[in-house]
């Protein structure tokens, strides 16, 4: 086997779920070689570099082997290696840290924290002393 299409070689090592969001991802742009978005179509070779954007990471694969197999994960290191950059997975780090941090505020349901001083909030005020019906 000397070429395999783009979308069936990311499906067989397992980088996306179905051939079906491969392909989708080409199509919009987020797999390229050498620097250049490609069609699902297109036929990769061994020893192209392949970079997946999944955001906000840019994943980077070499080609090893080609197959259009899907296979275990475990055989997954003698298809392709991982040589994605370390600044990459930082920017995949600080993005799990921030959690819900980029959330607008006043948006969605309270976090444990912001519930937590709701309560320590309105624990501290003494309702007896109100007369409410006057």
């Amino acid at each position: 086997m000397d070429e395999v299409r783009i979308d069936k070689w990311l499906w067989a090592v397992r980088i996306f779920k179905t051939r079906s969001i491969a392909s989708e991802a080409c199509k919009k742009g987020r797999v390229m070689i050498g620097n250049v978005t490609v069609k699902p179509s297109r036929t990769i070779r061994r020893g192209d570099i392949v970079q997946v954007r999944k955001p906000p990471v840019i994943f980077s694969f070499k080609v090893l082997d080609l197959t259009d197999k899907r296979m275990g994960a475990k055989l997954v290191p003698q298809y392709m290696e991982n040589i994605t950059s370390p600044d990459q997975y930082e920017i995949l780090e600080l993005n799990k840290i921030s959690g819900f941090i980029d959330r607008q505020r006043g948006t969605g349901r309270p976090t444990k924290k912001e519930r937590r001083d709701l309560e320590q909030f309105t624990e501290s005020f003494d309702f007896d002393d109100f007369d409410f019906w006057e």
